[in-house]
């Protein structure tokens, strides 16, 4: 007897196939990664003349402040024998190994061995490009950054920002939790929000590295909203946002500590001239009550999806263009012989 599918492209046989769409590359598929600013650690994190290993992509990198404050992000593995960097040393602004005493600069660049033999010539550690902003050390995957850090609409000096970490690694890849934000459904269903007029799709706008939205609602809590959010890159989700006509500034993190894992912190910003201390931590406290509370509603999805667009419908219209955008974005991995 004949079995009628009801839809799909095995209606004529009765077969029922997944409708799948192309698929977004996967990081580390096919050896490299999206050119995207990644968080390493927080500022706090690292005093003067501290070294900091950890993974990075597919390998290690070594952090460490030099003795003029300025913190750089390098490969982790001196290149004479292989000794890890983050056993070594600062000595001023340069790292020191462990192993024989050859030291690099903030370059990368060899300054000397221990015995005092010439440095040989091409010795040298992958430089990552690096930022200290907001909290938190950035570095861009890549020998040149392609974008900036996004900015808040006031100046850095304006404001007064809090910085946190999640606890739970989740087991996706950054660009994963990013879809989130141009997610209409979700952001409906899961988190409450009412839109009062539009669609983000009819006013988002698409960059080569970037994506960015406004829109007006109501939070599921009762507060009316006014939210600009985005996404810079595959690894930084941004949220300018009115709370009941009060201010604050939200970036989201996304680190890596290996592919396939996503690591979240927290940025918190409101202005200084926002009433005095006590009235600062009261709208901070509010905004990270906020923002956690939107992580957890999404925690026990992204401990259990398996990623793959599929079967979109006219609600999708923006999470399509950003499905596209992320297709698109420029992917490599110049540091590789260097971190493994």
């Amino acid at each position: 007897m004949e079995t009628k599918s009801h839809g799909g492209s095995g209606a004529a046989t009765g077969a029922r196939r997944r409708l799948l769409g192309k698929p977004i590359p996967a990081e580390g598929e096919g050896g490299v990664f999206t050119q995207s600013w990644y968080p390493v650690c927080m500022s706090s994190e690292l005093a003067p003349g501290k070294i900091l290993g950890t993974s990075f992509l597919d390998g290690r990198i070594v952090v460490f402040r030099g003795e003029s404050g300025r913190v750089q992000a390098l490969s982790a593995y001196c290149p004479h024998l292989g000794g890890d960097l983050a056993v070594g040393s600062v000595v001023g602004d340069a790292i020191r190994c462990a192993f024989h005493h050859w030291e690099y600069n903030q370059e990368g660049t060899c300054l000397k061995t221990g015995p005092g033999d010439p440095p040989p010539p091409g010795a040298c550690l992958f430089r990552f490009p690096t930022v200290e902003r907001y909290g938190m050390i950035w570095a861009f995957n890549g020998e040149t950054p392609l974008f900036n850090l996004p900015d808040f609409p006031y100046p850095d000096d304006d404001l007064v920002v809090r910085v946190e970490v999640h606890d739970e690694v989740f087991p996706v890849d950054p660009w994963v939790v990013c879809c989130n934000t141009p997610d209409v459904q979700h952001i409906r269903v899961v988190h409450g929000f009412k839109f009062d007029k539009g669609e983000p799709a009819e006013n988002m706008v698409i960059t080569d590295h970037s994506m960015m939205y406004d829109f007006d609602g109501i939070h599921p809590a009762g507060p009316r909203v006014t939210f600009r959010v985005g996404i810079f890159g595959t690894t930084i989700f941004y949220q300018s946002s009115f709370f009941n006509g009060r201010w604050y500034g939200y970036i989201a993190p996304f680190g890596m500590p290996a592919p396939g894992q996503t690591k979240v912190y927290y940025v918190l910003a409101t202005r200084k001239s926002e009433g005095d201390a006590a009235s600062q931590k009261e709208l901070l406290d509010f905004a990270m009550g906020v923002q956690r509370q939107i992580l957890a509603d999404d925690a026990p999805i992204l401990r259990g999806v398996h990623f793959r667009p599929g079967a979109l419908t006219k609600s999708d219209t923006a999470l399509a263009r950003f499905l596209e955008y992320l297709r698109k974005f420029p992917r490599a991995h110049p540091s590789a012989e260097f971190i493994r």
